[in-house]
């Protein structure tokens, strides 16, 4: 029943229930919940505790419900793994959790009772924790370009609580500190990436379960292609080669193709190198335009393009013709040319030195000028023009010339203009008519420009109607533009400029010229010139107010042959009906007309006033006072534009003059090389422009590439004024017209692969310009054995490294300025090969000269006698004489314990000639001739030097024979030429042995101390065993080798211990004269009267009769008798 109660007990703490019979005692109170549990995730069969803690009066009593139902704890069931401890707390020993049945998961509330009420806790929630093995989504592998983003995604395993995601490259943590990392939702992106995030990537999903990690995915990044080197644009001569360079990288290597755009590559005529340069062969004007070059691989492609100018010889399309024009008019002459580039087009008067160029606008003042498309127009025509004009087109590919006559007539005033086209606004394919009527006399010819072009009335749609109109029908977008109507007599022309414009359908259109006369003003009367002076005169005129509309301004016109040779609008919205009109010039006639204006257009031109001419300026300083002329002309001020460079060899200098004097007869234009760039001072060059009103000069024969300075001067006779500022311009640099001098070509001493190119800059007149730097081909014979450097133009030599021996190369040198690169040298063949042989032959022709043989025998000579002379005075300090030996066979052997160096110590030295006593009182007493053969013998089981040591065995065998010569010469007073020639055939044979003898090699210590000696000593005599022969007894020391440490043996040899060996190895005999080798020194004994004989042959051979009667074709012994 209770049960069934509590399952209608309200969810809040504090409620209660009294019971019927119970009594209330007033310190008991109800139940509370202090410390509620809170939401649990556990794993599972891992222990978990849901904390639940109540106070109250009585104590209460806590219980456990799961979903509503009770929970059974050990209370109830002693085998259950659910503890109700004394707090209160509901203590879990493992978590039970399984796939069908979930008895510990669910949500929880701890009920405390007392008699007064009870408290309910607040709902906890148990969840068991999960992490399983397979991943929702593995990461797959990707594949992406360097720069661009990469994104790998991942589904962890499904899991309670949701596990985390996180990412290894190769078993390490990414850090998404990165700011190109981002890692969200599970995905990995990477932006602008590297070819160092390339690597194996693994997702891993963690929560308290654990972590799993998903499969490799490996992330590649590839390079797109780019490109190392771009074919850059050329401009070639037609009939010549060119090349087009192309290097891409990428990853994988790109793939790169040429193709021109608009055509095929040239059939026959191109080759494409292994290096993938494109190569064009005998070119045509056809072969111009755009080359690209496209290298491409899996991960994208990427093209370059140059463009390809193929240079023709100009062509004159229209050529100039003869005209006849009356003075100040205008003429023009037509001429154009055609060609790549397109030619530059200038003219030249007969005469005269200056050039007129289309490129440079024309100053205001100058009345030549030459259009954009090469035409020369001569404005207000002067007799003094008259002559022949010509014609040049140029360009880089050659140039053309053709000239025509101009002949000047009679003085007749220009046409007038009395109405003209007026600004219209057509629809397309609509009609338009502009108006120009024209008077003069003769009747003038008028013509149309558009945009300062003839129009062309081949054009069906553009007709010149009688009146002198121009019908436009069908108008395009095209025609829209500025129109101007000439009208020309011999005299002059008078010209009217309206604007056209064309537009679409539905635009609005605005009208032409009202038709209706009423509306327009009327001309106004002959006007009327009063106060002229030398540069201004006053204008004044009436209006006509009887016809026509009021006007509400006028325009003022003017004529003169010394201001061109059409009317020019001086002055337009004057309110007045009087003007003063300045900046005329002197001395100049001028006619004047004016018209009136409103709001609908221009009246009709009024009559032409009287001619007036302006005061004239003093013609000479006769009569003037020359320190007013100086002081005007020093009042001058002229301002010098930047000058205008034409070409490599000429120069446009303009000026203006702000403060004008009438002492001015001229300009001189000075210029100089600039004393920056020149190596001395230099003086101004000058010539004079005397034609006034010209402001302007072009400075001609100038030197190429060389920075120049300007100036101008006015000067009026022997008068000259003050200079103006000073500019400076630069001609044009041209490739350099002459090679590199003195180029050579030697190999490098320190490096058999390695050349060093030098030369010599080219002569200064024919660089033509600063030579920047300089350009060098080492040409193999195919193209993958090319090598190209470039150096700065300081330096003259280089170091070309990496070439193969063998391989013919050609070497050539050029100089390059800012225009590019000049002539070639002559090419240079050379092989590295006959480099090295050259370098041998100077050695061996060094080698050979007898200077060098001489010097080298002579200091030999000195070598040999201050080694002699030395030996002979050490020997002087002895008491005694003893002997020394050499054994000559195929051995020489020596005794070689005590070192060369103690020679100072004769107790120790038994090999010195004064070490042993001499029982010999003279030569002839000896039986053994120290300078003939003798008997003796030597051991051929030796240990041998290596070939390093030979030297060490013939300087030891030639300093025994020279002590062998000192002691015969102590001896004997007089050396007989056999012997002597004994000694030197034994000192020829010592030096002619076999190259392939070795040596024994040295023992670690060569010289004993003497204590160490008398150890030895000692050890020898305990060695040796019987005691030593007496004198005379046969008896030799054998040769012991290095390996015996540093004792050494002397044993009894007579002759016939020797016989058996010989004839047991009859080979060993032979070698024995066959091969001279040399021996270990050998410590003797100590000093006894001992007698060494020398083994000649297998046999004994009897002693020679005489001392001199030696068999030179055995091996000699040279011993002193002892």
């Amino acid at each position: 029943f209770l049960n069934y109660v509590l399952k209608f007990i309200p969810q809040y703490s504090n409620s209660f229930i009294f019971f019927p019979g119970s009594r209330l005692r007033q310190e008991d109170y109800a139940p509370r919940i202090l410390e509620h549990p809170s939401d649990l995730i556990v794993s599972k069969g891992e222990p978990a505790t849901l904390n639940c803690k109540a106070e109250g009066r009585p104590t209460p009593t806590v219980e456990w419900y799961k979903d509503g139902e009770r929970v059974e704890t050990d209370r109830d069931n002693p085998r259950s793994h659910r503890m109700l401890l004394p707090s209160g707390s509901l203590f879990f020993l493992r978590i039970v959790h399984g796939r069908r049945s979930k008895p510990d998961e669910g949500s929880y509330v701890c009920v405390a009772r007392n008699y007064l009420g009870e408290a309910v806790s607040h709902n906890a929630s148990l969840e068991v924790a999960i992490l399983r093995d397979d991943f929702r989504q593995n990461p797959v592998d990707v594949m992406v370009a360097a720069g661009e983003p990469a994104v790998m995604e991942c589904q962890p395993p499904r899991g309670h609580p949701e596990p985390t995601i996180s990412w290894k490259k190769d078993g390490v943590t990414i850090d998404d500190r990165d700011e190109r990392i981002t890692i969200r939702g599970g995905k990995l992106m990477i932006t602008n990436t590297r070819k160092t995030d390339a690597g194996k990537y693994v997702c891993v999903g963690t929560n308290m379960m654990g972590e799993r990690e998903s499969e490799i995915a490996e992330l590649t990044v590839l390079e797109r292609p780019s490109f190392l080197r771009k074919p850059s644009s050329q401009s070639v001569l037609v009939d010549q080669s060119v090349e087009f360079r192309c290097e891409a990288q990428g990853d994988p290597v790109p793939t790169i193709r040429w193709r021109k755009e608009d055509g095929d590559l040239p059939k026959g005529r191109h080759e494409i190198w292994e290096d993938h340069t494109l190569k064009l062969k005998r070119l045509t004007s056809g072969d111009a335009g755009t080359y690209t070059c496209q290298a491409e691989n899996m991960m994208g492609k990427t093209e370059a393009s140059a463009t390809l100018t193929v240079h023709v010889p100009p062509v004159f399309v229209v050529r100039p013709r003869n005209q006849v024009v009356g003075m100040g008019r205008t003429v023009t002459f037509q001429c154009e040319a055609t060609g790549s580039p397109q030619p530059a087009i200038f003219w030249q008067k007969e005469g005269s030195q200056n050039l007129l160029f289309s490129s440079q606008p024309p100053p205001p003042s100058s009345r030549f000028s030459v259009s954009q498309t090469g035409d020369l127009t001569i404005t207000a025509v002067e007799r003094s023009d008259g002559g022949y004009y010509s014609c040049q087109a140029l360009n880089i590919a050659g140039s053309v010339i053709t000239k025509a006559l101009l002949e000047v007539t009679d003085d007749r005033p220009p046409p007038i203009v009395r109405q003209g086209p007026t600004n219209q606004t057509v629809a397309v394919d609509g009609t338009v008519v502009l108006g120009c009527q024209a008077t003069g006399t003769p009747t003038p010819t008028i013509l149309w420009r558009k945009d300062g072009v003839l129009v062309s009335t081949h054009d069906s749609r553009l007709k010149q109607l009688d009146t002198g109109a121009l019908q436009i029908r069908y108008a395009k977008l095209g025609d829209t533009g500025m129109y101007t109507c000439t009208a020309s007599t011999p005299s002059g022309e008078a010209s009217w400029k309206a604007y056209l414009e064309v537009q679409e359908f539905g635009a609005p259109v605005q009208p032409g010229r009202p038709t209706d006369p009423n509306l327009i003003p009327s001309a106004p009367f002959k006007p009327e010139v009063t106060d002229v002076s030398r540069t201004s005169v006053s204008l004044s005129w009436k209006p006509n107010l009887n016809a026509g509309a009021t006007p509400t301004s006028y325009v003022i016109e003017a004529f003169s042959h010394a201001a061109g040779s059409s009317w020019q609008t001086l002055a337009d919205h004057v309110k007045t009906e009087s003007f003063v009109l300045k900046g005329l010039k002197p001395s100049g006639v001028y006619l004047f007309l004016v018209r009136a204006a409103n709001a609908y257009g221009l009246s009709d031109p009024s009559p032409i006033s009287d001619a007036v001419k302006t005061q004239d300026v003093p013609p000479t300083s006769q009569g003037v006072d020359h320190g007013q002329i100086q002081r005007e002309l020093g009042d001058v001020v002229i301002h010098l534009h930047n000058p205008t460079i034409l070409s490599s060899s000429s120069v446009r200098v303009q000026w203006t003059v702000e403060q004008q004097s009438q002492y001015i007869q001229g300009y001189k234009v000075m210029y100089r090389p600039s004393p920056e760039g020149a190596q001395q001072w230099v003086e101004w060059a000058m010539f004079e422009v005397r034609t006034l009103g010209e402001n302007s000069a072009v400075v001609t024969q100038l030197k190429k590439g060389v920075t120049y300075e300007f100036k101008v001067r006015p000067f009026f006779n022997e008068f000259q004024g003050t200079d103006s500022d000073i500019k400076v311009a630069r001609t044009l640099e041209e490739a350099p017209s002459a090679a590199p001098r003195g180029v050579t070509v030697t190999g490098s001493g320190d490096n058999s692969t390695t050349i060093l190119v030098s030369w010599q800059p080219p002569p200064e007149e024919e660089q033509n310009g600063v030579v920047q730097e300089y350009k060098i081909w080492c040409l193999g014979n195919e193209s993958r054995y090319h090598i190209n450097r470039t150096v700065d133009g300081s330096t003259h030599s280089v170091l070309i490294p990496g070439l193969l021996s063998g391989v013919t190369y050609r070497v050539e040198v050029a100089a390059s300025t800012g225009a590019g690169p000049g002539v070639k040298s002559e090419a240079t063949s050379f092989r590295l090969g006959e480099l090295d042989q050259d370098v041998i032959l100077q050695i061996s022709d060094v080698v050979r000269q007898p200077a060098f043989i001489a010097g080298i025998g002579a200091a030999c000579w000195i070598i040999l006698m201050v080694f002699s002379i030395w030996l002979y005075r050490h020997r002087k300090k002895r008491n005694g004489l003893s002997s020394s030996y050499a054994v000559i066979n195929h051995h020489v052997s020596v005794f070689s314990r005590p070192g060369l160096l103690n020679i100072g110590e004769p107790a120790t030295q038994p090999w010195l000639a004064d070490t042993w006593p001499n029982s010999c009182s003279n030569h002839n007493d000896c039986p053994i001739n120290c300078c003939t053969g003798s008997n003796g013998n030597s051991d051929s089981n030796l240990a041998t030097y290596s070939r390093p040591g030979e030297c060490v065995c013939r300087s030891l065998a030639v300093v025994v024979v020279y002590k062998s010569i000192m002691l015969c010469s102590m001896q004997s007073d007089k050396i007989t030429s056999r012997e002597f020639f004994k000694v030197i055939m034994f000192f020829g044979f010592l030096f002619s042995y076999d190259t392939d003898l070795q040596c024994p090699l040295p023992p670690s210590r060569m010289y004993l101390q003497p204590d160490e000696l008398e150890e030895e000593e000692e050890e020898v005599e305990l060695e040796r065993g019987p005691t030593p022969p007496v004198r005379g007894a046969a008896s030799s020391p054998a040769a012991v080798s290095y390996s015996h440490q540093s004792t050494a043996t002397l044993t009894p040899s007579p002759q016939e211990e020797m016989q058996p060996m010989l004839q047991d190895n009859p080979d060993l005999h032979e070698r024995r004269y066959a091969r001279l080798s040399c021996g270990a020194w050998n410590r003797p004994r100590p000093p006894a009267p001992v007698t060494w004989r020398a083994l000649i042959t297998p046999r004994r051979v009897a002693p020679a009769p005489s001392a001199h009667r030696t068999d030179l074709s055995l091996p000699m012994l040279i011993s002193p008798r002892l």
